[in-house]
């Protein structure tokens, strides 16, 4: 079921990266869409159709920083 649903999010074009998760939550999705209207549009349309999706839940991003690269910590090195 995992990789059925996998393959569905991927093929959609308002997906722009998916998370696989461990805990509460199985899928991140990391979605582009124009505003709240598409959103709901979204999950109402596309997501809550499919029958292995039970629960919900959406954040708005509204600001997203990033570090170009990431340096990884030397062995021994406090964090």
């Amino acid at each position: 079921m995992i990789e059925a649903f996998q393959t569905f999010v991927a093929s959609l074009p308002e997906v722009v990266s998916y998370f696989v998760m461990s805990g509460s939550d199985d899928f991140l999705l990391h979605v582009a869409v124009a505003d709240n209207d598409q959103l709901s549009a979204f999950i109402l349309d596309r997501l809550t159709q499919r029958r292995e999706i039970v629960h919900v839940r959406t954040s708005v991003i509204f600001s997203h920083v990033r570090r170009p690269v990431v340096v990884p910590l030397r062995s021994g090195e406090d964090s």
